[in-house]
């Protein structure tokens, strides 16, 4: 676990419960600098189709958003910053609001065939995307830039990966697809050779 994840998370009450539970507390080293992404992590980030994101709602509630898009729609502007399109949508606007007040993030990005996951703190700001229309064209594909009202720039501070337990395998519907299509094909050639035989 990289240490600024650590530190940040094992706050005193969680060092508390460890040692009610375990009877002892991990230990600290405390990291002054926020976790740079390294290849791996923007590799997994890259194919990825969604994510989950957590905000803070101003009366203290946490808040989780999916977030969908072609693979790799969360882009790494550097090995410290993530950015995304937000897309004209149902006018919620819960996280935008959210940001608003208290600008930190958590993002949880899945890999179920894998059974791999990596969480992500950060501070998020919001742009309007009309005055970005540069990063709009970087963050969105050229037909649907038009309808990007906001771009979410992520300052990562902070990253963990998991261990795969209990992460159940799932697949989307293209990966099935892809894993059925010999089986299709060899169904089609016996159908074929027995037609030529009747």
């Amino acid at each position: 676990m990289p240490e600024h994840f650590r530190n940040l998370t094992r706050t005193e009450s969680v060092k508390q419960a460890q040692k009610n539970y375990y009877g002892a507390s991990e230990h600290m080293d405390h990291a002054a600098t926020p976790d740079e992404l390294t290849p791996e992590e923007v590799d997994f980030i890259r194919s990825r189709d969604s994510f989950y994101m957590a905000s803070i709602t101003e009366n203290g509630w946490p808040y989780i958003q999916h977030r969908g898009g072609p693979l790799g729609f969360l882009h790494e502007m550097d090995n410290r910053t993530l950015a995304f399109a937000d897309y004209r949508g149902n006018r919620q606007l819960l996280s935008t609001g959210n940001l608003a007040v208290n600008d930190r993030v958590a993002l949880f990005l899945m890999d179920y065939p894998q059974r791999t996951r990596l969480k992500i703190l950060g501070h998020a700001r919001i742009e309007d995307a009309r005055q970005q229309a540069e990063v709009v064209r970087r963050l969105a594909d050229p037909g649907e830039s038009r309808l990007v009202e906001r771009l979410f720039f992520i300052n990562v501070v902070a990253f963990d990966w998991n261990c795969p337990a209990h992460i159940t395998p799932r697949f989307t519907a293209a990966e099935i697809e892809q894993f059925i299509a010999p089986l299709h094909r060899r169904i089609e050639e016996l159908e074929a050779r027995i037609k030529s035989q009747t």
